[in-house]
């Protein structure tokens, strides 16, 4: 069913928080649209694999639009199967970026079924890793957890489970959506709940959790991907019995941190020789972006000039 793009801007590429009135409950939500479309678009990805990339785009941003400091999240899963990794780049200003790197007869060969082959069949066995980087002047924080389930969203779990003993629900949705201009864009949209810890003042809360629970377990993949339904919308379906808050969205934006200066101090890194045997016959050195797919035409003398410096 074709939908139309939202004109209110505040309703996609967002990431906010979600109070329940009175709940010992945190969540956030994500909507992606050209945002990820954008990511999607830079290579020909199957689709399956771009499925995949779409789903750890929007658990970065779920995750990492929770972050108290400024500096990058960066979730990835690599294993042995048909693709190889899966990266997503979150960083606190709100732009995502994410690449895949797969193997396209043995993605092909995994998708020959009529469902879509999720996490674990692409994957095969491998390792799911959230990474905290704050910057040069701070160490990166790491976890790791093996690859568990059909989706990052198994994954997410799993890792908040064994790492930060964290009741957590995730839920993560990609699809295609054929707007008024005919073309078929990339959507992509998520939603988390995490417990908070019952004490003293509060008491248990595992009854609250169990109902947070099945509530969000009603919620469908297309709710979290279809233009037409706002944040506030989806989530006054799910709870509006007990009353729930939106808070301030952050924009999000895909946007990719190379650039000519980038890709030349990469260069300077390699030798004389090795810098020689990649000029073209045209005379330049040509680096493609592997997030982005941008094509950097390089004058071996600049590149020369700077490994100098």
């Amino acid at each position: 069913m074709p939908y139309s793009a939202p004109t209110d801007t505040t309703t996609d590429n967002l990431a906010a928080a979600f109070q329940i009135e009175g709940w010992p409950v945190r969540g956030r939500l994500v909507r992606l649209g050209s945002a990820v479309d954008e990511i999607l678009s830079a290579h020909a990805y199957p689709e399956p694999v771009a499925a995949l990339l779409g789903e750890a785009c929007a658990l970065a941003a779920l995750v990492g639009s929770s972050l108290k400091f400024e500096g990058r999240l960066i979730v990835q899963a690599q294993g042995d199967g048909p693709v190889r990794y899966v990266v997503a780049d979150y960083d606190t200003s709100g732009t995502l970026r994410g690449y895949c790197r797969f193997d396209e007869a043995e993605v092909a060969a995994a998708s020959t079924g009529f469902a879509r082959p999720g996490a674990r069949t692409l994957l095969g066995e491998g390792v799911f890793i959230m990474t905290l980087d704050q910057g040069p002047d701070f160490d990166r924080h790491q976890g790791i957890t093996p690859i568990e389930g059909e989706s990052l969203s198994l994954c997410a779990e799993h890792y908040f489970a064994q790492s930060e003993q964290v009741p957590t629900k995730v839920r993560l949705a990609v699809g295609q959506i054929v707007g008024d201009d005919g073309v078929a864009h990339w959507r992509s949209g998520g939603a988390m709940i995490q417990a908070v810890a019952g004490d003293v003042t509060r008491g248990s809360t595992e009854e609250v959790w169990d109902r947070t629970r099945a509530l969000f377990q009603t919620l469908g993949d297309d709710e979290l991907i279809d233009p037409t339904i706002t944040p506030e919308t989806l989530l006054f379906r799910l709870f509006h019995e007990d009353g729930v808050r939106l808070e301030q969205p952050l924009p999000l934006a895909a946007v990719c941190r190379c650039s000519p200066e980038r890709i030349v101090g990469v260069l300077g890194s390699f030798s004389d020789a090795e810098r020689a045997d990649m000029v073209e016959d045209d005379g330049k050195i040509r680096v493609t972006c592997e997030y982005c797919s941008t094509v950097y035409a390089l004058d071996p003398a600049e590149v020369a000039s700077n490994a100098d410096s």
